[in-house]
């Protein structure tokens, strides 16, 4: 059985400062349940769901 690789703390120190110069953090809460409805809805991931969700309701805007 083959390990994984750790990325080394240089990389994951570089990963963390790109994330924070390239992108906006949030945080959203949802109702108990909501993840697995948008799982069920054939999304590939919550973010994924959100993210096309708010893009598309700014672009009408």
């Amino acid at each position: 059985m083959e390990e994984k690789k750790k990325a080394s703390e240089a990389h994951m120190r570089a990963t963390a400062k790109w994330e924070k110069e390239n992108y906006d953090k949030v945080l959203v809460r949802f109702p108990k349940g909501t993840k697995e409805k948008i799982l069920d809805s054939g999304a590939k991931s919550v973010n994924g769901y959100i993210v096309q969700a708010v893009t598309e309701k700014l672009d009408r805007n």
